[in-house]
């Protein structure tokens, strides 16, 4: 889950530098495409969130498809600056990886939000229902389709806005589908 709390495992490597810039600490979450790192941009000197990605950087037919894919993935998310969708800062290869550099959430996902308290109050569920509708309006001025809306893929700031991640699976309207 990226969900703006830690999830520190032993396995993984906190403290490696990527692409020169971004110091990773603790892992956020972890899916299907890749995992969620906090991370100190030391250009910037800022807080960021990287995302790992499954994918090897070169390799056969498929693993290109895939490199095209999350390319597209970072170029849909960047192009809809948008305060209810999450911004994208950067794209780099290091080794052999793909990285999508993105805006830290400081905050749980909605779906983590009402699992640990409970459904929300009718009025912040109407909040965040038209904050949402909002940024869906704006990805799909864009030319994209998310196709993964769902609790976990929005987290909440510490004022409890909404903000929509995870287009992974997002269809753009050049034909190609993701």
């Amino acid at each position: 889950m990226l969900s703006g709390i830690p999830e520190r495992r032993a396995d993984q490597d906190p403290g490696r530098l990527i692409a020169g810039r971004y110091l990773l600490h603790d892992i956020l979450g972890r899916g299907g495409m890749g995992t969620v790192w906090r991370a100190h941009d030391q250009l910037l000197d800022r807080q960021v969130a990287a995302k790992e990605l499954h994918i090897a950087t070169d390799g056969d037919e498929d693993h290109r498809v895939r490199m095209r894919r999350a390319v597209r993935e970072a170029r849909a998310v960047a192009r809809v600056p948008h305060p209810h969708v999450i911004g994208v800062h950067d794209l780099v290869e290091h080794e052999d990886r793909l990285w999508i550099v993105m805006e830290l959430v400081q905050g749980p996902s909605l779906a983590d939000r009402v699992a640990r308290s409970g459904p929300l109050t009718p009025q912040h569920t109407a909040v965040l229902g038209l904050q949402l509708l909002d940024a869906l309006k704006a990805v799909h001025d864009a030319g994209t389709l998310h196709r993964d809306v769902k609790p976990a893929n929005v987290l909440l700031r510490p004022d409890g806005g909404a903000v929509l991640t995870d287009f992974g699976i997002a269809a753009l309207d050049d034909g190609e589908f993701l």
